[in-house]
């Protein structure tokens, strides 16, 4: 009778375990859906970026965040029907477990799509691409290439696409991080590391804006292109930012953005499917 009681018991919390397992496993997915629901009913949504990588975000004289990027999220939170844009600022190396735990929304600060990044969150479809060059002093004659930088300090920022490609494919030169763009810089300038990897539109400004005695060598290094990104399982957010990245890039809007931001001849549009057809 004990026995008979004691297994009934037993089967009992089984039972209520597997409803408790299979309502949790519901209220997860329900949440992980949620995304696009919350930032409309609550009027924000959350956006992360660095606000020290220019042209794509940093603070302008006011101490806004301002950019490509930056006016890019706005648009796209406007025709998703979200009112208000609040942005998180983050480094690149924080950037995919701020999304996995929540921290923000999306992250669009001219964050390339990898493999490795794919693995723990989603890509929007591409809104920007640039080229990575390399970077030097004013008065340096002898790094003029990617061969040359065998030996040299080098210098990237941390958790950027620049520092996967600089590992990769510089085995022989001593790889210096800094969460900061503008710590980079500072440094290159001072002579404490011999060259930068970074976007050639990032360098220059960081160049022309601090007023650093440094110059850009050699042929692109690499030509990478820039999605928004947003944690797995969000499927009406990932859709709705795509239709909203598509509609600005037939409208017109992203060739504004990018000619009032990166340059008034560049062709953000054209260069993104050029650079589309060549991954392909």
């Amino acid at each position: 009778m004990m026995n008979r009681f004691a297994n009934g018991a037993r089967r009992a919390r089984f039972a209520g375990w597997l409803v408790f397992g299979v309502l949790a496993g519901t209220t997860a997915q329900a949440h992980a859906s949620d995304l696009l629901a919350s930032a409309k009913s609550a009027g924000v949504l959350r956006v992360a970026n660095t606000q020290s990588s220019p042209p794509w975000s940093l603070l302008d004289n006011s101490n806004q965040p301002a950019g490509y990027d930056v006016e890019m999220a706005r648009e796209v939170a406007k025709r998703i029907g979200v009112a208000e844009v609040v942005f998180v600022a983050d480094s690149f190396k924080n950037f995919v477990e701020g999304l996995k735990s929540g921290k923000y929304d999306l992250v669009m600060n001219d964050l390339t799509p990898t493999p490795e990044r794919g693995k723990q969150v989603d890509f929007g479809v591409p809104y920007g691409v640039e080229d990575f060059r390399i970077f030097v002093r004013a008065d340096n004659a002898n790094i003029k290439g990617q061969p040359d930088l065998k030996g040299k300090r080098v210098g990237v920022t941390t958790g950027s696409s620049n520092e996967s490609w600089a590992r990769a494919h510089l085995k022989d030169s001593d790889i210096r991080t800094y969460d900061n763009g503008g710590l980079v810089f500072s440094d290159l300038g001072t002579g404490r590391i011999d060259a930068v990897i970074i976007s050639h539109f990032g360098g220059m400004k960081y160049a022309n804006v601090n007023h650093l005695p440094v110059k850009e060598v050699g042929d692109p290094l690499i030509y990478q292109l820039s999605a928004p990104a947003l944690a797995k399982n969000q499927p009406a957010l990932l859709a709705a930012v795509n239709k909203a990245i598509d509609e600005m890039m037939a409208d017109g809007t992203i060739d504004r953005l990018a000619k009032k931001w990166v340059g008034p001849n560049y062709d953000m549009v054209g260069t993104i499917a050029k650079a589309k057809e060549q991954k392909e």
